[in-house]
């Protein structure tokens, strides 16, 4: 056997850490945007401008107008979840070109992919919500708890993604 007939070698977790940070970015993008801002309604991009800290105009999300442009600026933020997704795979596609169920069911993916999503929802949690102040989970009496909590499952998910990662080895692995 030569060198160019050797099977090539599975990827490492250090070959997936990048595409399964962006996957995780932009999957917990899509679960806040799709869960907080549209089937629970609890806030949108918008919604808490009328106290931010940057001087955005409000829009109030409970007239026609003010849900028109949260609406358009949710859109915004869907937009740049589904870019994170698309480049996230794009970088997986281009590091992994053999070995691909094994990626895909491996522990290591998963890992990152949930450190992506814990990753988002830190940044998000104190850049929106504590800096900028343009949105708060869920406004009223208790918004500080609620933002408390969104960073705290942000910690916890990268916690959790720290302990899936650390039982997959250095190499990529089967788990069928």
């Amino acid at each position: 056997m030569t060198v160019t007939d050797a099977a090539p070698a599975p990827p490492t977790a250090q070959s997936i850490r990048l595409p399964g940070i962006v996957l995780g970015v932009g999957l917990g993008g899509f679960v806040d945007g799709i869960l907080l801002h549209q089937l629970l309604q609890w806030h949108h991009m918008l919604s808490s401008t009328n106290h931010d800290r940057i001087g955005v105009k409000y829009y109030d999300p409970h007239t026609v107008s003010g849900l028109e442009m949260n609406t358009v600026w949710d859109g915004i933020f869907h937009a740049v979840c589904w870019v994170a997704v698309i480049a996230g795979l794009g970088i997986l596609y281009g590091r992994v070109t053999h070995h691909r169920r094994q990626v895909w069911a491996s522990r290591v993916l998963w890992g990152w992919i949930l450190t992506g999503w814990g990753l988002f929802n830190l940044v998000e949690g104190l850049l929106d919500h504590q800096i900028l102040g343009i949105h708060h989970v869920r406004s009223g009496p208790y918004q500080a708890w609620w933002d408390a909590a969104f960073l705290a499952f942000g910690v916890l998910l990268m916690l959790a993604g720290r302990l899936c990662r650390g039982s997959g080895g250095g190499q990529v692995r089967e788990t069928v």
